[in-house]
């Protein structure tokens, strides 16, 4: 890992940060205003849709939806950390954000991208559970379980984000400064400062290293384990069964991970940041957009209340438009 001096120039510390954004191409602007709003409105609708669905229907209030609730709250926060400043942006001249907002904003997304992490980890072991321990899934996954299982990734992104964004705001700007990104993120901050970054890079590394394979490492046992357990049920219809309550969940995290090490495990660079671009448009917009979509399609009791749910209101329409006209 090099250490990155660069002498200090003359102007006053940075008050504010220019966002380069996605393009400097002024006639794309409009064009990527309308696209991101879409996904973002979409966004919103999908898993504020699945909260409410996870809420009114009594079959789907246990420990799995409980987690899916959480993961969906994370994915609106994560997108709404970045989405509004960016589309902002792309209608505006002065694309500034605060050197607080900046720092803000990395304290947000990293404490989210975190708790995204456990929350998956969390419910690969819910999945471990029901498959490989059934006679005692009630008790080992009881209602304080699922609830420490859920604070504990809020608390540990919070704690690491804190640190991450104390190493940040010990760096020096010199203002006004251009990042050449569509959100405050560590690499190109690491370009711009003329501190030592020796340490900033170090806890980067170590912190994304960590949580990283910490993380996966969860789901990898705990699908190994499920694994070998589908592999011993005789029955190709149980199996089927088993595979189908794990499907929704493997797609959303091979989808969220590997665009994670394609992001992170890397040098900060100009080449690496350009990169980082298009990998964050599709964890930070795309991923949190379709989560809803996969758990929804892929899964059998999701499907059969959101029909129960829409048959219902459709019902009551026909009812009261039945009375209007008599």
């Amino acid at each position: 890992m090099k250490m990155k001096i660069v002498p200090r120039q003359n102007g006053t510390e940075a008050t504010e940060f220019i966002l380069l954004g996605l393009t400097s191409r002024p006639e794309l602007q409009p064009i990527l205003f309308v696209v991101f709003l879409l996904i973002y409105l979409i966004t919103l609708t999908g898993n504020l849709g699945m909260i409410t669905l996870i809420r009114v229907t009594p079959r789907l209030q246990t420990p799995m939806y409980f987690f899916l609730t959480h993961l969906a709250c994370v994915d609106i926060f994560y997108s709404t950390n970045v989405s509004p400043q960016m589309l902002v942006n792309f209608l505006s001249k002065k694309k500034t954000i605060s050197y607080t907002g900046c720092l803000a904003q990395c304290f947000v997304f990293v404490t989210l991208l975190l708790t995204e992490y456990y929350m998956l980890g969390a419910m690969a072991y819910d999945r471990y559970m029901a498959i490989c321990n059934p006679l005692h899934y009630s008790s080992k996954m009881s209602k304080p379980v699922c609830i420490c299982l859920v604070t504990v990734p809020y608390l540990w992104g919070s704690t690491v984000a804190t640190m991450q964004v104390i190493l940040t705001s010990r760096l020096s700007f010199c203002g006004p400064s251009t990042i050449n990104h569509f959100y405050c993120a560590d690499p190109p901050l690491l370009m711009l400062t003329y501190s030592d970054t020796y340490i900033k890079q170090t806890a980067l590394f170590v912190s994304a290293g960590i949580n990283l394979t910490g993380s996966l490492l969860i789901i990898l046992i705990s699908y190994v384990l499920i694994f070998i357990t589908i592999l011993r049920i005789r029955s190709s219809e149980g199996q089927r069964k088993a595979f189908s309550t794990c499907g929704s969940h493997l797609t959303a995290v091979t989808m969220f991970y590997g665009s994670l090490f394609c992001m992170y495990l890397r040098p900060a660079n100009e080449r690496s940041v350009e990169q980082g671009k298009i990998v964050a448009v599709f964890c930070i917009f795309v991923s949190p957009m379709l989560n809803p979509f996969i758990y929804s399609l892929r899964n059998k009791d999701v499907k059969q209340a959101m029909r129960r749910v829409f048959s219902g209101r459709f019902g009551r329409m026909k009812s009261s438009i039945f009375t209007v006209s008599q």
